[in-house]
């Protein structure tokens, strides 16, 4: 499994890396079977795959917990990256919030603790209740002095930031803190981050993990039409505003041109003579300045196929012909990678 440097840290990870949000099971994923995690995780580490990627938030804390159960005797061979929401970073409860997450990973270090959005009120109301914390939140300036004094103290090894845009990363540049990764929507159907984000990242040498390399699903080439799409996966800006449960971005989305495009990545694959995973994985883990792709696996057997996007070398033909295909999904979406909110009420600027 090939490797790459992380940004400006000494960490090498794997260009295919394990997405565990779905890891102790919960209301968005459903159950996930323990014995499955552990053979899933253990089976990945076999075969050179070492990132596995978690936050606090997820499962409510089942999943840092489901991970480090499955990584028992086996903690050196991985490097984990888990995430704290903006809510929780004023200095009187960074610390405890580190620590408990420690508590579940059962480690004494975090290799890369990130941001999870943007330290800002619109991003910080998705996660607490507490008015005076949204109108009034931590500064910039304690929350990443707070990460570094854990980071002095071993407790963790890198400070990382997630779903943020090229304003935010200069924001949180200006603190003097240093950051190694920006973790990013990244797929054929989610590409807002070619304009400005990506590029700026590899100007100035910050790893970026993708996430959702897979859509949630529409990539497998599982779906024959968007209305079989469950309501729960179908709130992004991707769909019309009235199709997902939740939805709040109002917009129309792309369904016409997603639905165009699915049918013409499939057409590909049947070509080149493989599967649709394995040709969206490859995409995005061949786009320059990317580090990683994470992907969630929820048995054996999905493991097998995402390996297999790893593995796979798509040539410049194919990349171009997919990039031609998505075209119109990208134009018709924009250039911000906030999918879940209206593009004039993005959290990531």
């Amino acid at each position: 499994m090939e490797k790459r440097k992380l940004g400006s840290s000494d960490l090498d990870v794997s260009v295919l890396g394990m997405g565990c949000w779905q890891y102790g099971g919960g209301d968005y994923w459903g159950e996930q079977s323990q014995k499955d995690v552990n053979n899933i995780v253990h089976q990945a580490l076999d075969v050179g795959i070492n990132y596995f990627d978690t936050a606090e938030v997820y499962n409510n804390g089942e999943s840092e917990k489901s991970l480090g159960n499955a990584l028992k005797g086996k903690r050196e061979m991985a490097v984990i990256g888990s995430k704290i929401t903006p809510a929780n970073l004023h200095p009187s409860v960074l610390r405890k919030h580190c620590e408990d997450s420690l508590a579940r990973l059962q480690t004494d270090y975090i290799d890369v603790y990130m941001v999870h959005w943007p330290v800002e009120p619109h991003a910080i109301e998705h996660f607490t209740n507490d008015v005076s914390l949204i109108s009034n939140p931590t500064t910039l300036q304690e929350a990443f002095d707070g990460l570094a004094a854990l980071q002095q103290e071993g407790k963790i090894r890198h400070i990382g930031i997630s779903n943020h845009g090229v304003e935010q990363m200069k924001a949180v540049q200006a603190t003097g803190v240093p950051f190694v990764v920006n973790e990013l929507a990244y797929n054929l159907l989610s590409r807002a981050i070619e304009a400005h984000i990506l590029p700026y990242c590899i100007e100035n040498e910050i790893g970026v993990i993708g996430y959702m390399p897979l859509q949630q699903g529409l990539l497998t080439g599982n779906y024959t039409s968007l209305e079989a799409v469950k309501p729960m996966q179908a709130r992004s800006r991707h769909f019309h505003f009235s199709r997902g449960t939740g939805s709040r971005h109002g917009e129309t989305g792309a369904e016409e041109e997603i639905e165009i495009a699915l049918k013409e990545i499939q057409i590909l694959a049947n070509e080149l003579g493989v599967d649709m995973i394995t040709l969206s994985l490859a995409w995005a883990i061949a786009r320059k300045g990317m580090t990683t792709a994470i992907v969630g696996c929820r048995n054996e057997k999905q493991l097998a196929q995402n390996i297999q996007g790893a593995l796979y070398h798509l040539e410049n033909e194919a990349i171009e012909k997919l990039n031609q295909i998505t075209d119109s999904v990208k134009a018709k979406l924009g250039d911000n990678p906030d999918y879940y909110e209206n593009r004039n009420n993005s959290r990531i600027r």
